[in-house]
């Protein structure tokens, strides 16, 4: 049975790169699919080639809005979205021809199902290995992260185009993400772990990742670290209640948002990030052995 896909594509100021993507989900060996194109207040010529592309193929579907970041993209692109399973898709990447008949032949009615991917490096026109997988199934969504959220990775684990997700999970779950931060992904891969019910991992890698200069992965500013406490505050929020949360690898996770946030701040940032700081989280991570990490953040602070 032919499963049908949606691919949510956010797009701001690309039209250097929007082809390349564009052309990859036309290439689809695998035919069923939607394409719904957000496009984000771009003031380039991305809208003018999403226009042109929309014309030659009615399954590419375009949504226009003012500036309101990759987050609001994206969940504008799930409000429009009709397939049973989703794929995010960045405008300045593209995917492997085969990757939707890939994922049509593995599907099961997992709630989520996860691939790897590769980084091209656009400065030196260079590509890095993929991260071997397994092809492995799990219970939860929370084994699957225990085991895999710490692995050292090429291609970050959060990175949520490095799964499909059904559709009607997301919907029934209200997982949406987060707007008006960066690193939205550190925030909604753990939530969306967490409702999952049944998660398989399969070895192919089937998304291409351009890393370019100045993309926002590659800019650090203290925006970037305020959004790394809010995550943390939120991760905390969540997860804290829960039965059995010091036994899970968010804990550690939380720890590090934390961490990251505070030791890259200047004095003068650290004490407004204090303020931002939800301590309930401290309060629990200090009875751990990472107590001597909270000590010395607490010090700093």
């Amino acid at each position: 049975m032919e499963v049908k896909s949606s691919f949510i594509i956010p797009v701001y100021n690309v039209e250097q790169y929007i082809r390349d993507c564009l052309n990859s989900v036309l290439s689809q060996t695998f035919t069923c699919w939607e394409a719904i194109c957000v496009n984000d207040g771009s003031t380039d010529r991305s809208l003018e080639i999403l226009k042109e592309y929309a014309e030659k193929d009615n399954r590419i579907r375009i949504i226009t809005q003012p500036n309101g970041g990759l987050s609001a993209a994206r969940n504008e692109g799930l409000k429009a979205a009709n397939g049973d399973y989703v794929f995010f898709l960045d405008s300045d990447d593209w995917v492997e021809k085969q990757a939707l008949e890939t994922l049509n032949k593995a599907l099961n009615g997992e709630d989520m199902l996860c691939f790897s991917g590769r980084r091209y490096f656009e400065l030196d026109k260079s590509y890095h290995q993929p991260d071997l997988l397994i092809d492995k199934t799990y219970a939860s969504g929370m084994d699957y992260y225990n085991e895999n959220a710490l692995q050292s990775r090429d291609f970050a684990f959060e990175c949520v185009v490095l799964r499909a997700y059904k559709r009607s999970f997301l919907a029934d779950n209200h997982l949406w993400f987060k707007v008006g931060i960066f690193h939205e992904d550190d925030l909604f891969t753990p939530v969306a772990c967490c409702h999952a019910q049944n998660v398989r991992q399969i070895p192919d890698c089937l998304y291409n990742y351009r890393v370019r200069a100045n993309s926002i992965t590659t800019t650090v500013n203290f925006k970037r670290l305020r959004d790394y406490l809010s995550i943390a505050n939120d991760l905390a929020a969540h997860f804290i209640p829960m039965a059995g949360f010091e036994k899970t690898i968010v804990y550690r996770v939380i720890t590090h948002h934390y961490q990251v946030a505070f030791l890259n701040a200047s004095k003068n940032e650290r004490k407004e990030l204090k303020q931002l700081c939800d301590w309930r989280s401290y309060k629990i991570v200090s009875r751990t052995k990472l107590r001597h990490r909270w000590n010395y953040l607490k010090n700093r602070l």
